[in-house]
């Protein structure tokens, strides 16, 4: 199969820049698996598609400001974006800047130092920081958007779920920014039940596929997490004749 089988045009003007109000008014897409019909209709109704005895599970993971920025004892300024933590002081990041080798320190603004400790595949390092980097959050970390989001975000918690507790992902489970609060509420009420896991989302989601044949293409790994109750939950809904849907 050819990577350029999936091509298709996608005009600039209909990526939106900035997220619809309230999440679940934005739109969604059915299609009648029976008739091969699509419908038209508006996220908030998505419990006419559900049953009761269904299950929906979501993941809870929550985007961290991952996005940080550094200088060189030169001065020249690096980007860091952390994709995943290894121990309490070092990431695997994704780094802009030239010359960033192993041994090469850097200076995170506003925050600790950092060393270059190993050199991975493409533009990856192994960073060790001086000490633990999730404290200066608040004040030195940006939330990394996807590169076709040109439009500055102006409420950070607009690029979580409502639903987002555990942080470790460096871009959001995009597919559950639409459910509300409310949604929830009124999908629990008509029977559907709820259960959450946990997949942290790695930026390798925003690569772009290079490979002439799309069976070349590696397939990035993710941590993930299944805990009891919702392994229980999912058994349950199943014994009972429900469906299981992953709503992000």
């Amino acid at each position: 199969m050819k990577t350029s089988d999936f091509d298709y045009d996608l005009p600039q003007h209909f990526i939106a820049q900035t997220p619809v109000e309230p999440r679940d008014s934005s739109r969604l897409l059915v299609l009648h698996r029976d008739s091969g019909a699509l419908e038209h209709r508006i996220f908030r109704e998505i419990g006419q598609f559900l049953n009761p005895e269904d299950l929906l599970v979501l993941n809870q993971t929550r985007v961290i400001p991952a996005r940080i920025f550094a200088h060189k004892p030169t001065g020249g300024r690096v980007e860091l974006l952390l994709l995943r933590r290894e121990d309490f002081s070092t990431w695997e990041c994704l780094v802009g800047g030239k010359g960033l080798a192993a041994g090469r320190t850097v200076r995170i603004e506003n925050g600790p130092q950092a060393e270059i400790v190993e050199v991975l595949e493409g533009s990856r390092r192994r960073v060790r920081f001086a000490e633990p980097i999730e404290p200066f959050f608040p004040r030195i970390g940006h939330v990394p958007l996807p590169p076709y989001i040109h439009e500055p975000l102006k409420d950070p918690e607009r690029y979580q779920t409502v639903y987002a507790h555990e942080p470790g992902s460096a871009a959001a489970p995009t597919a559950g920014l639409h459910f509300t609060p409310r949604l929830l509420d009124e999908l629990q009420a008509s029977g559907i039940g709820l259960a959450y896991v946990t997949l942290h989302v790695g930026l390798d989601t925003f690569a772009p596929v290079t490979e002439a044949e799309a069976s070349e293409h590696r397939i990035h790994t993710e941590w993930c997490q299944l805990e009891a109750p919702a392994a229980d939950a999912i058994n349950r809904a199943r014994h009972a004749g429900g469906r299981v849907r992953y709503g992000s």
